[in-house]
């Protein structure tokens, strides 16, 4: 049986979302009919914002040993339901026995032609590292990314996520996507997978927003699916 492995745990709700949405988008009619996951979800990993901005501990040990632990398992694809640990892409790619798929990648895939001026949503360590930038530009779209103060709104949001806030987290995106959409912006990158579980408790988003939970999750699935691995032995 080929699985696929989740490294996850960054954060435990966002690693959850993820797996609710591989389910949804297998449309099985049984269990029989899903695909098997194996997860290691490690919450103890250090905050990779803070690492890629130089003022944390560097969580690279703790990601190999995730790898390590799902090579072991024998999985057949490589995901990792956190924006900010591709900053460290290459290096689990490397380590990985099976292959990787980029959450920046295909994220910026899904972005429409003729979206306008995406901006991109993500931790301070995400935008610093850069990779959505670069894979926007490749692809020709154009993008900005928040001022320092709405910054400071997209960080208190994803905090807010992660302690449970949902409520708080929403009205607080609500508030960056509204100045972020005078500033100019008509569409959003949702770089972080925390930021999607605060939208969901937006009653309209004032511009269409490419959620990188839900497009890594469907590029899990189409994978899996064309090499047949809801089809038991």
């Amino acid at each position: 049986m080929t699985m696929i492995g989740v490294l996850g745990g960054m954060g435990p709700l966002a690693t959850v979302d993820f797996m609710g949405r591989v389910v949804r988008l297998t449309q099985g009619a049984r269990d029989q009919d899903h695909l098997p996951m194996m997860v290691a979800s490690l919450p103890h990993t250090p905050d990779r914002s803070s690492a890629i901005l130089g003022d944390g501990l560097d969580p690279l040990p703790a990601l190999y040993a995730g790898v390590d632990l799902l090579n072991r398992s024998g999985v057949g694809l490589l995901v990792v339901p956190c924006n900010s640990a591709h900053h460290w892409y290459e290096q689990m790619r490397r380590r990985s026995a099976a292959p990787m798929l980029h959450i920046g990648e295909v994220c910026a895939d899904a972005v429409p032609q003729g979206s306008g001026k995406v901006a991109v949503l993500a931790t301070r360590g995400t935008l610093v590292s850069g990779f959505y930038q670069a894979s926007l530009r490749e692809r020709g779209i154009d993008f900005l990314v928040p001022d320092a103060l709405e910054q400071a709104r997209i960080s208190a949001c994803i905090a807010q996520v992660k302690a449970g806030d949902l409520a708080a987290a929403a009205r607080l995106l609500e508030q960056a996507l509204r100045r972020l959409e005078a500033g100019g912006a008509t569409a959003a990158v949702m770089g972080c997978t925390e930021i999607p579980l605060a939208a969901g408790a937006i009653p309209q988003a004032p511009m269409p927003l490419i959620d990188s939970t839900q497009e890594l999750a469907a590029a899990t699935v189409r994978y899996a699916l064309t090499r047949g691995w809801n089809v038991s032995a």
